[in-house]
C-alpha cells in the first residue's frame, strides 16, 4: 500500500512536472492572448465610460432645461402677483414646485452619472497604463529570448563541432605553409633570374667593385666620345 502511495504520488509530480514545463515552453504565447484578452476588457470599458458620458450630458441638458422652465414660469407668477391675481400665481406656483422637484431628481442623476464617469475614467487610464507598461516589459522579454536562443544556437554549434573546427584549422595551417614554400621559390627563380650565367655575375661583381664602368654610365659614353674624336 505504502509503495502504490508513493508511485501515485511520483506520478502526480510527474505531471505537475510536464504540466509546468508545457506552461514555460508557452508562457509568451499565454501572455500574448492575456494582454489580447485585458485590451479586449479595455475597450469594452472605454464604451461604458463613453455610454455613462453621454446619459450624463443628456441629465444635464434635461436639468437646463427643466431650470429655464422654472425661470419662464416664476416670471409668469410675478405677473400675475403684480395684478392682484394670486389664484392664478397659486397655480404658477405649484407649477413651479412640480418643476423643482424634477430638477432636484435631474441634478441627483446627473451628479451620480458625474461621480461614475470620474471613477470609471481614472480605472480605464489606470488600465491603460497597467497594459503599456506590460507589453513594454513583454518586448524586452521576447528580444532576450530571441538574444539567448541565438547565444544558445551558437554555443551547441561550436560546441558539438570542435573536431571539424580543428580539422579546419590544420588545413588552412597546411594551406599557409604551401603558400609559404611557394613564395620561397619563387623568389629563389627571381634570384636565379637576375644572376644569370658565371660570366655575367662576373661582371656584376667588377662593375658593382667600379673596376670597369657600367654600361649605359656617363664615364663609358665620354670615353667612347673621345676615342672618336682621337681618331
Amino acid at each position: 500500500m505504502n509503495v502504490w502511495s508513493k508511485l501515485l504520488t511520483a506520478m502526480r509530480g510527474g505531471a505537475q512536472e510536464a504540466g509546468e514545463a508545457l506552461v514555460d515552453s508557452q508562457a509568451l504565447r499565454i501572455l500574448d492572448q492575456e494582454i489580447r484578452d485585458a485590451d479586449a476588457e479595455l475597450h469594452r470599458s472605454r464604451e461604458a465610460l463613453a455610454n455613462i458620458m453621454a446619459k450624463q450630458k443628456l441629465a444635464a441638458d434635461k436639468l437646463s432645461k427643466v431650470s429655464a422652465r422654472i425661470a419662464e414660469y416664476e416670471q409668469y407668477a410675478l405677473k400675475a402677483l403684480e395684478s392682484g391675481n394670486e389664484a392664478l400665481a397659486r397655480e404658477v406656483a405649484e407649477k413651479i414646485a412640480g418643476l423643482e422637484n424634477e430638477a432636484r431628481l435631474e441634478s441627483e442623476q446627473a451628479e451620480a452619472y458625474a461621480t461614475s464617469v470620474a471613477n470609471l475614467r481614472q480605472a480605464v487610464q489606470q488600465a491603460e497604463g497597467n497594459i503599456k507598461r506590460l507589453k513594454q516589459q513583454v518586448d524586452v522579454v521576447k528580444a532576450t529570448e530571441s538574444v539567448q536562443k541565438a547565444q544558445l544556437a551558437v554555443s551547441q554549434r561550436y560546441g558539438g563541432s570542435q573536431a571539424k573546427m580543428h580539422t579546419a584549422l590544420e588545413s588552412l595551417e597546411r594551406i599557409k605553409q604551401k603558400q609559404a614554400e611557394r613564395g620561397a621559390r619563387m623568389e629563389a627563380a627571381a634570384e636565379l633570374a637576375v644572376e644569370g650565367s658565371p660570366d655575367q655575375a662576373l661582371e656584376e661583381k667588377l662593375r658593382a667593385a667600379g673596376i670597369t664602368p657600367a654600361s649605359g654610365s656617363a664615364d663609358s659614353v665620354l670615353e667612347r666620345l673621345k676615342q672618336r674624336s682621337d681618331s
